[in-house]
């Protein structure tokens, strides 16, 4: 079982992402869970959300505590130390910034995929929305499951317009990742 832990802020769209990409895995004939954490419902809290993918039934119910996997959809969040609480010693971290943060560098260079999600959120959709652009990011990195299944779960997520576009973001995302420009500063 692979798991992923996201954290960013109220209104990034982090517990879509998280029920986007267990969508995708069951598109891949996979088994997925996912779930929100999150306190104050409010725009710009810390919000956190889970996602287990599996080839087998999933019985666990709890949050994750030790991910495979941490996807960090805000810039500023990235730079506490705290978001890598538990991640496993051969867990990979992907990161919306423009630079790997102080707080993340050591034993984790090797390990992290940084995108500036941010930007390509506000070239392809107009808006600071990232969820869908990390998930390109993931996919590219990691292989937990495929674009095609990514694009399908978006296409049953939104509407036709919007999925759309977001696609497109998610491809941008794919293709820089996926390329080999795992740090986004290194394209200026």
């Amino acid at each position: 079982m692979k798991e992923i832990r996201f954290h960013g802020r109220g209104g990034q769209g982090v517990v879509t992402a998280a029920e986007i990409l267990g969508r995708a895995a069951t598109l891949d004939d996979k088994f997925a869970q996912s779930m929100p954490s999150f306190g104050a419902e409010r725009r710009g809290a810390p919000v956190s959300a889970f996602t287990r993918v599996d080839s087998e039934a999933i019985r666990a119910k709890c949050q994750i505590y030790e991910p495979d996997i941490v996807v960090v959809l805000d810039p500023v969040i990235s730079n506490s130390a705290d978001i890598i609480d538990g991640l496993k010693e051969d867990g990979a971290l992907i990161v919306n910034s423009t630079h790997l943060p102080e707080a993340l560098e050591n034993g984790l260079r090797d390990r992290t995929t940084v995108i500036d999600a941010t930007q390509i959120a506000l070239d392809v959709l107009g808006r600071p929305i990232t969820n869908t652009v990390i998930l390109g990011a993931l996919v590219a990195a990691t292989g937990i499951v495929s674009l095609k299944a990514v694009e399908q779960a978006i296409r049953e997520a939104f509407p036709p317009r919007l999925a759309e576009v977001n696609i497109k973001a998610v491809r941008a995302a794919y293709e820089q990742v996926a390329g080999g420009v795992k740090d986004a500063a290194s394209l200026a």
